[in-house]
C-alpha cells in the first residue's frame, strides 16, 4: 500500500503526539526535529518496501510457466516467500 506524504506527515504527528503524552518518556529534541525524522524513517521504509515489490512482481513475470497468475493461490505463495527472501537481503 503506498502512503502519501499527507498520511505519513498525519501518522508522523501521531506517533510525536503519543510521545509526548507519556510521562514516561522524555523528549530532549525540538518536536518537529523528532516528527522529521519519524518521517524520514517512514518514507525510507515505503520505498524500500516498493522497490523490492517491484522486484519480485519483475521476478515472478519473468517465469516461464504460463499458469502462474497473478491473484492464484500458487502467485500468492510465492510471492510472499521471494518478497520475505529480498526483504531480508536488503535488512541485513
Amino acid at each position: 500500500m503506498r502512503l502519501s506524504r499527507e498520511k505519513i506527515n498525519h501518522i508522523s504527528h501521531l506517533i510525536i503526539n503519543a510521545l509526548l503524552e507519556d510521562e514516561n518518556i522524555e523528549i530532549f529534541k525540538a518536536k518537529n526535529d523528532i516528527r522529521l525524522e519519524i518521517v524520514r524513517v517512514i518514507t525510507e521504509e515505503v520505498m524500500l518496501e516498493e522497490e523490492i515489490d517491484n522486484k519480485v512482481r519483475g521476478m515472478l513475470s519473468s517465469y516461464k510457466r504460463k499458469q502462474l497468475l497473478e491473484g492464484s493461490r500458487e502467485w500468492e505463495i510465492l510471492y510472499q516467500k521471494t518478497y520475505e527472501e529480498e526483504m531480508n537481503k536488503k535488512k541485513r
